[in-house]
């Protein structure tokens, strides 16, 4: 907790941290947390059915303004409401190099299987103890005549250097030009016969063949735009000028694309709605394919 605290006063950190929430009383990263001037909330969960103990933590979080979660040696099992809520924006950290050693006593068990690493993961938290995607790994050697307390000192240098990289990296997704473009390009070639081709240098999709046409595009704030943003197919300039007054925060009128009834879903926001986008790649796909495919795609939503 300690090595995010710090790492959140950098210059150029992307987060900061605006609770820290503890089931002890007692524990220490709420001594450091108070005396940095971290607001803290501290909870016992004894006498309390997990449920009722978690449903007052995520209130307090919820109060603080948090959007993500980022556990820091927290020992309780969540409830399934709990992981459920937050899904998608709570990390956590374990000492092995997953998905090796879910669970307890990591370091022993990496010795014991005569290891030559051991190491430390940050990932999502799922359902599934310690199975969630990992977001990034540091591996530790392990040195001969190591026990369990020496090779777990050097994991613990490790996972301070590690956890705050992955967190800012992490809360800076939905503004990486990167990630961004990787999340539409597998969403746009799961459709039927559907092929990426750069067109005016910016990353394009359509369907195959000499005779393919062009159904979305990739906006990397072209045109002195502030977007980051996908490019679909409208039904004309009723539609589109309908969206971008309805809701300005998800449209807008893309500076090229737009005289021709093309759409820009503004993805470089918070909480970008990936079913929206999912709904707009596949319309604007359907605007462009030939009857054989759309038919297909119809009887598979049929089912």
């Amino acid at each position: 907790m300690a090595a995010l605290l710090y790492a959140s006063r950098l210059p150029d950190s992307p987060y900061e941290i605006v609770l820290v929430a503890s089931n002890d009383p007692d524990a220490g990263g709420l001594t450091v947390a108070e005396a940095e001037g971290i607001p803290t909330f501290a909870l016992s969960h004894k006498g309390m059915t997990r449920e009722e103990h978690d449903r007052a933590m995520d209130a307090a979080i919820r109060k603080a303004g948090a959007e993500f979660i980022a556990l820091a040696g927290y020992m309780r099992i969540l409830s399934e409401e709990m992981v459920a809520r937050w899904q998608g924006r709570m990390l956590n950290i374990h000492p092995s190099l997953l998905p090796k050693y879910k669970g307890l006593h990591t370091h022993q068990r990496a010795l014991d299987a005569g290891d030559e690493f051991g190491g430390t993961s940050v990932h999502l938290v799922t359902g599934d103890l310690d199975a969630g995607e990992v977001l990034g790994q540091v591996k530790v050697a392990i040195i001969p005549g190591d026990t369990e307390q020496t090779l777990a000192y050097r994991v613990k240098l490790a996972e301070h250097q590690l956890y705050p990289r992955v967190l800012a990296d992490f809360v800076s997704r939905p503004y990486n030009r990167d990630w961004l473009l990787e999340q539409v390009r597998q969403r746009a070639l799961a459709l039927p016969e559907a092929e990426e081709r750069p067109s005016h240098g910016a990353p394009g999709w359509r369907t195959g063949g000499n005779s393919g046409k062009y159904f979305a595009y990739f906006s990397d704030q072209h045109h002195g735009e502030q977007h980051i943003a996908l490019i679909a197919k409208t039904s004309g300039q009723d539609e589109l000028a309908e969206l971008v007054e309805r809701d300005p925060d998800a449209f807008y009128r893309p500076a090229y694309y737009g005289a021709s009834g093309w759409v820009g879903v503004i993805l470089n926001r918070p909480g970008c709605d990936w079913d929206q986008v999912d709904y707009w790649l596949q319309r604007s796909w359907r605007a462009v394919a030939p009857k054989r495919l759309t038919g297909l795609l119809d009887i598979a939503d049929e089912f």
